[in-house]
């Protein structure tokens, strides 16, 4: 099949690079987000997408909007049978989404109908899950609500961040989506519309998502500095600077500390929460690199009832 494939961040080039070594299908062009500031000097960088394209020779479209005519246009022309997409980033309009005669095929990071949206591995995360996945499924207009093409299941493990989670379905998911196309292409799969019950949404995770909140228990605190790892960066306040969590330990049996405060010895620095301690292994400092807790605590000379958040 005539391919455009459809993302923007680096998530999405395991799937790309799989469509490309696929000897079934012909991937011709790329749709992608408009170049955007990054780094610390925010230049203004092509997506990751958009560099493995042009890596590859294939023609880009970065329409700002993809209800844009000049962009349906081309579309048009191009004449794709199908649209495979990996986190795009924005909305497809129904004048879109009839171009394709296979239509537009996302790979979404969990088992469709749970956690519909834009963060599914956070969520899933956030929310304790023992078991995620991927799903393929034909896009319609509403939010990841067609029906889907095929499934994939990954265990989530004890010390997962979202960013090892995602890196292991971005791998798994690119075998599943060629796998689809596969099945488009020859006939051999059709889509199931998704079950009514256990439908849940992931909505984008912000900064204040991230902000921790002491007075939750232990394992809550460790889920929700897992999964807003690497983004948006969990954080709490230290003498009235912000001050990221790279990585927190629950520690069973370790009472006596109120919620957010300090307790920082020659090689650990525990915090108190709503229920046991958590140890603090990794932060990082407003302007500074990550570092040991240990070392960062030793540092600021960490005063006895000092705490975090206030």
């Amino acid at each position: 099949m005539r391919l455009v494939f459809a993302g923007t961040p680096e998530v999405a080039l395991p799937a790309l690079d799989a469509l490309l070594a696929s000897d079934r299908h012909e991937v011709v062009a790329v749709v992608t987000r408009p170049d955007a500031p990054a780094g610390r000097g925010r230049r203004t960088h092509p997506s990751p997408v958009a560099e493995r394209a042009a890596e590859a020779g294939l023609e880009i479209l970065r329409p700002a909007r993809p209800r844009e005519p000049a962009f349906l246009d081309r579309l048009r022309e191009i004449a794709p049978d199908c649209c495979p997409v990996v986190a795009y980033g924005a909305l497809l309009p129904k004048s879109a989404l009839e171009i394709p005669r296979h239509g537009w095929v996302n790979l979404h990071f969990s088992l469709l109908p749970a956690w519909r949206g834009a963060a599914p591995v956070q969520h899933a995360v956030l929310a304790g899950d023992e078991i995620t996945g991927a799903s393929t499924f034909l896009i319609e207009e509403g939010l990841d609500s067609g029906p889907v093409y095929g499934m994939l299941t990954e265990r989530i493990r004890p010390q997962d961040t979202s960013g090892d989670l995602l890196t292991r379905l971005a791998l798994a998911g690119s075998g599943l989506l060629a796998a689809t196309m596969d099945g488009i292409e020859d006939g051999t799969l059709r889509a199931t519309p998704q079950p009514a019950d256990g439908v849940s949404t992931a909505p984008k995770m912000t900064a204040e998502d991230a902000a921790v909140v002491w007075q939750a228990p232990a394992l809550r605190v460790d889920r929700q500095v897992r999964a807003c790892t690497p983004a948006p960066g969990a954080w709490t306040v230290f003498r009235g600077e912000r001050l990221k969590l790279r990585q927190v330990v629950p520690v069973p049996g370790r009472e006596g500390l109120a919620p957010g405060e300090l307790a920082a010895e020659k090689h650990t620095v525990h915090v108190g929460t709503g229920s046991h301690a958590v140890e603090l292994a990794w932060v990082q400092p407003q302007g500074r690199k990550p570092m040991r807790a240990a070392d960062w605590a030793r540092g600021v000379r960490v005063a006895p009832g000092e705490r975090l958040g206030e």
